[in-house]
């Protein structure tokens, strides 16, 4: 499997991950990695894990999830 961002720029690279939100295949360049608490509801609460998930997403995804929120006005 090749990354979808460099198929686009007519660049066969071998893919090192799937983003999780959209699927598309993704190389060590265009790889966004982060962390990510993993929790579980406890009573009333939650819990979260001793350590962050790894979490890898492509470039828009991932600037689609860092929005900055806007209001009109």
């Amino acid at each position: 499997m090749h990354c979808y961002e460099c198929a686009l720029e007519d660049t066969a690279t071998p893919a090192i991950a799937v983003c999780m939100r959209c699927g598309c295949a993704v190389c060590l360049k265009h790889a966004k990695v982060a962390e990510r608490l993993v929790h579980h509801d406890a009573g009333l609460g939650q819990t979260y894990g001793p350590r962050p998930a790894r979490r890898v997403t492509c470039p828009t995804c991932h600037d689609a999830e860092a929005f900055e929120v806007r209001h009109a006005g």
